[in-house]
């Protein structure tokens, strides 16, 4: 028997991809933080969590209008994105809600989001709904490796 998601969540995760497919299974490429950011996802054994995102390649980001954030998702700022505060797993549906504390953008502040994820030895899928910065919808999967 597997063990729960809440016992093999806890520790630091590295991204490896971050891909939106739309409903035709057609990429789409999320400006703000491009196809390949670099990511650290950290949850502990108490229930807390920080997660921070930036695009490999700021060069052009800084003169990047700020756009609002996405459906069911946080919003970056000149390629870069941060969020922390508490988590919880729903071991019967596969999900984690995190509740942010603070954030980058003062907006995303008090925001709750439920994503699905599983674990598979030392990799971390994390599938959620969102949309593109023109209102398409979109799956993102991202998938993470343990750190250490």
């Amino acid at each position: 028997m597997t063990a729960p998601l809440s016992a093999l969540l806890p520790g630091t995760w590295e991204l490896v991809s971050r891909v939106d497919v739309d409903d035709a299974g057609e990429r789409r490429v999320e400006p703000s933080l491009g196809e390949d950011p670099v990511a650290l996802l950290i949850y502990d054994r108490a229930g807390h969590f920080a997660a921070q995102f930036m695009k490999r390649d700021r060069s052009s980001s800084a003169a990047e209008t700020a756009r609002p954030a996405a459906a069911n998702n946080s919003r970056a700022i000149g390629g870069y994105d941060a969020y922390f505060g508490t988590y919880s797993v729903d071991d019967a549906n596969g999900t984690v809600t995190q509740h942010l504390t603070g954030a980058l953008s003062p907006e995303n502040v008090g925001h709750v989001l439920t994503r699905a994820m599983t674990v598979d030895g030392d990799r971390l899928l994390i599938r959620l709904q969102t949309t593109t910065v023109e209102g398409e919808k979109v799956t993102r999967e991202l998938i993470w490796s343990r750190v250490g």
